[in-house]
């Protein structure tokens, strides 16, 4: 699934586990998701979404509001990877080291240490779509897999930024996706702002 990822899909999820941490949250949400996409001033979810007066910085409000800070947050799955993580990130076009002189950069440096009573967690690939307790909360991983399923109905063999945001609408009750919704978001409308976003670009 995700070598099929553009690098601005792979981008908005590293963007995702970013703010998580950033946020001090414990697990990487829908919230997250959408916060990422907004995160370039000139993407087509950040277009798409102007007409409501929704950006990076109101959504960071929102969730500024509903969602306390965890004391200590999770591991972030991009971010926090042994060896095996680190080879299917390579992988799917993601360089661990790069990310992670970015991340220090932004936070400072030991940003990405873990407190010492989180256990490292192994597995990327299983974090997103395994057992157990994952960073990415079950809406999220619903969110990237339903972004395969929309980019499958449209015929297309990759998956770009307007994929993951069809996913999180089609989800449809996550934190993100009611985010929208109060804002009074017409989800049709958006969605076919985005279908038309993808066909342009294929053009």
């Amino acid at each position: 699934m995700f070598e099929r990822f553009t690098d601005a899909a792979r981008d908005t999820v590293v963007r995702a586990g970013a703010a998580a941490r950033e946020l001090q949250h414990r697990f990487v949400g829908t919230e997250h998701m959408l916060l990422a996409l907004l995160a370039d001033p000139d993407g087509p979810v950040t277009i798409a979404l102007r007409a409501y007066e929704i950006d990076e910085q109101r959504v960071r409000a929102e969730i500024l509001r509903r969602v306390r800070p965890e004391n200590v947050a999770a591991a972030d799955p991009l971010i926090d990877a042994d060896a095996e993580d680190a080879a299917a990130l390579k992988a799917i076009g993601i360089d661990l080291d790069a990310v992670r002189r970015a991340i220090e950069q932004n936070f400072g440096p030991g940003a990405l240490t873990l407190p010492r009573d989180i256990p490292k967690r192994r597995g990327f690939l299983r974090r997103f779509g395994g057992t157990g307790h994952s960073p990415f909360s079950n809406r999220a991983k619903k969110v990237l897999e339903l972004s395969l399923r929309e980019a499958i109905r449209l015929k297309h063999n990759y998956i770009a930024r307007e994929h993951l945001m069809l996913g999180l609408l089609r989800e449809g009750e996550g934190l993100g996706a009611q985010i929208l919704a109060e804002a009074h978001v017409d989800f049709d409308k958006l969605r076919a702002d985005l279908t038309r976003s993808l066909a342009d670009k294929a053009a």
